[in-house]
């Protein structure tokens, strides 16, 4: 179990705006996701973690170990501290081989019993058979095996990944997060995993934690903060919403309803729980929840007209862009009876809104 409350800050300079981190979390065995925007302070708190970095206040325990203490100014160095790291760029030494480099990390270990375990995670990984190829001659997706494998060779008690499909294209992907699984069900070591990626967290994370500008904005399983962001803001950090000012008209709890402004339009809703009539609102609604429909001279309810801006094609699915910031995303064979429409409306399904 990892336990860290960190503080950190970084004065403004000529070039730079000033940034300070102040987070508290836990992470227990399975993967924690940090998900943030880039500047979020994701590495900075596994560099903090790792010992890289000394917060200026706070308190780092691994295993009921402290790490870290700002008060009485514990401040284990890295190699003490039993974390396995993996950075964006895999750090490899380039002057030595892949054996090589994983007995170097190894080295503590007995002579005989080095050897077993290289070769042992030679072939875990299915590196045995570029082990004598430098970082230079070995492929993106051979280079992180051989850097999660000599992150693990030494028995760390916390795995840290910074960003690890970075760079690598969709079957190397896929390759590693399929090898990720296996680490964290073989391996039981706890992960605590960086990203911007939201499909990430979904293929590998347990518990999500949300970052914003040095914050937590939320923390959860990623599928509970997918269908319950806490914020305008984590919404738009996750990238799947729209998300259009609104006010709360009425709200009537007994027949879970209610009826919200936005723009000039109202729309019926279900009722939000927490909210009063008056209220200033964000309307939020994922782009596939919505319709795109030909206007009607007498539209129905919760139809917004729309102007059509732009059309993006995706593998499976048709990404249509509105005026009033609006996306719809529908599937393919549905817009193509639609594609010589000239005047749109989209449509708001009541059960699909919600306000932030």
């Amino acid at each position: 179990m990892l336990q860290a409350r960190l503080g950190k800050r970084f004065p403004p300079g000529r070039d730079s705006a000033a940034f300070t981190l102040q987070v508290e979390f836990q992470a227990g065995a399975g993967v924690t996701v940090l998900f943030g925007p880039s500047g979020a302070g994701k590495t900075l708190i596994l560099d903090s973690i790792a010992g890289f970095v000394r917060p200026e206040e706070g308190r780092i325990l691994l295993d009921d170990e402290i790490l870290f203490d700002g008060a009485t100014g514990v401040h284990l160095p890295p190699r003490a501290r039993h974390c396995g790291y993996v950075f964006q760029n895999y750090s490899l030494f380039p002057h030595m081989t892949l054996r090589q480099n994983l007995e170097f990390a190894a080295e503590r270990r007995p002579r005989l019993e080095r050897h077993r375990k290289v070769n042992e995670m030679l072939e875990r990984f299915h590196l045995a058979e570029v082990a004598g190829r430098r970082p230079h001659e070995l492929s993106g997706g051979q280079k992180q095996r051989c850097s999660i494998a000599r992150a693990l060779i030494g028995a760390p008690r916390l795995l840290l990944l910074d960003e690890p499909a970075r760079g690598l294209d969709a079957p190397l992907r896929a390759e590693l997060y399929t090898l990720l699984r296996q680490v964290r069900a073989e391996f039981r070591t706890p992960i605590l995993l960086v990203t911007h990626d939201l499909d990430e967290c979904f293929e590998l994370g347990e518990e999500m934690l949300v970052l914003r500008e040095g914050r937590l904005a939320q923390t959860g399983a990623p599928r509970k903060i997918v269908d319950h962001p806490a914020s305008a803001d984590v919404a738009r950090l996750l990238g799947l919403f729209n998300l259009l000012p609104a006010e709360i008209l009425t709200l009537d709890p007994g027949r879970n309803s209610s009826r919200v402004r936005c723009g000039e339009c109202e729309l019926a809703g279900p009722y939000f729980p927490g909210h009063f009539k008056g209220d200033r609102v964000w309307l939020c609604v994922r782009p596939e929840q919505l319709k795109a429909v030909a206007r009607d001279p007498r539209p129905g309810p919760n139809r917004i007209p729309a102007q059509l801006l732009s059309v993006i094609d995706k593998p499976s699915t048709v990404r249509l862009e509105f005026s009033g910031d609006i996306a719809v995303e529908m599937p393919r064979p549905a817009f193509e009876p639609l594609r010589q429409t000239k005047e749109w409306a989209v449509e708001f399904p009541a059960e699909a809104l919600r306000v932030v």
